[in-house]
């Protein structure tokens, strides 16, 4: 069985020879490191090597969890890609190793907070999706109303005798919502083609 390190720091400035020292510590063979790319890169080339000459009985070692993978997802689908093609999976810093039922155990447990955080995520986002509803909104803008304090300006300065375009530039708004405003006020409803001419 070869131990094979794998060492991965977010920019080039930082050194990873910290984690590199560790890795050969703990016996690996050899270390590819992955200098300048974040964890949640999909693309590591420097790790996709690693798993390219990696064979059945391997050892795969890292210092650390989050060198493999910044959230708890995708470091449980590599890890139990891993352990499809049989090769096994160590952290030093939290002393997790697959190739035992502690670590498996341990990776279960894992994947349990994983399912967890996904559960609550689904659930905050229903609550928000609820509270919306309650406030009268379906996720998108704001629904417009009568009552509505821009549409009841667009009514009161249509009354005073301002065009469409003026009202527009007061409002803030472009002229389509003008005239969406002032479908909504009793008096202009039937009233817009004449409101979209200059005055006299």
């Amino acid at each position: 069985m070869a131990s094979l390190g794998y060492a991965r720091v977010s920019t080039t400035e930082q050194s990873a020879d910290l984690q590199i020292r560790a890795l050969e510590s703990a016996g690996c063979l050899k270390v590819y490191t992955d200098h300048g790319i974040s964890g949640t890169k999909a693309k590591r080339p420097e790790l996709e090597r690693l798993l390219d000459n990696a064979r059945a009985g391997d050892e795969l070692v890292v210092w650390k969890l989050d060198r493999l993978g910044r959230n708890t997802r995708q470091l449980l689908d590599l890890v139990d890609s891993l352990e499809s093609q049989g090769i096994h999976f160590r952290s030093l810093t939290e002393g997790i190793t697959t190739t035992g039922p502690m670590g498996k155990a341990m990776l279960t447990v894992m994947s349990a907070f994983a399912q967890l955080e996904r559960d609550q995520l689904a659930e905050r986002t229903r609550a928000g999706l609820a509270a919306a509803a309650a406030r009268g909104r379906k996720g998108g803008r704001p629904a417009v109303t009568p009552d509505t304090e821009k549409v009841r300006q667009a009514g009161q300065y249509r009354h005073a005798g301002l065009t469409p375009p003026e009202i527009s530039k007061l409002l803030g708004v472009s002229r389509a919502t003008v005239y969406r405003y002032l479908a909504l006020v009793p008096d202009e409803a039937n009233s817009l083609e004449e409101a979209a001419e200059p005055r006299a």
